[in-house]
């Protein structure tokens, strides 16, 4: 089992910034997937941004050139630097940590309200 805990959500004005932060427990972090998806109310959760255990990234067009995904193994820790935000970027956003097919485990979500 992994515990997965999302921080660092919360109110900013449209045009700022917010570094959102998971820790994930287990001693394999190194080699795993992590990902941080979004859902919006009355929406379908959708991917944000994925990084590999080689550090090879992966964004949702809508966030790309304004967010950053990044890692620290040392402290199995999984960060989302989100810039230029938009009122369109609220949303619950929930850290995944995945283990191999069929296997990711989840975080309870973190708000992000972006709102003037």
């Amino acid at each position: 089992q992994v515990r997965v805990v999302e921080s660092g959500g919360g109110l900013v004005q449209p045009g700022g910034s917010l570094r959102l932060s998971c820790a994930a427990s287990g001693s394999s972090f190194i080699i795993w997937t992590m990902g941080w998806y979004c859902q919006a109310p009355g929406k379908q959760r959708e991917l944000v941004a994925t990084i590999t255990s080689d550090r090879n990234t992966n964004y949702a067009d809508s966030v790309k050139g304004r967010f950053i995904i990044s890692r620290d193994n040392a402290k199995n820790t999984v960060y989302l630097q989100m810039n230029r935000l938009k009122p369109e970027d609220t949303a619950v956003y929930y850290c995944v940590a995945r283990k191999g097919p069929g296997l990711d485990f989840w975080g309870q979500g973190t708000q992000v309200t972006v709102s003037s």
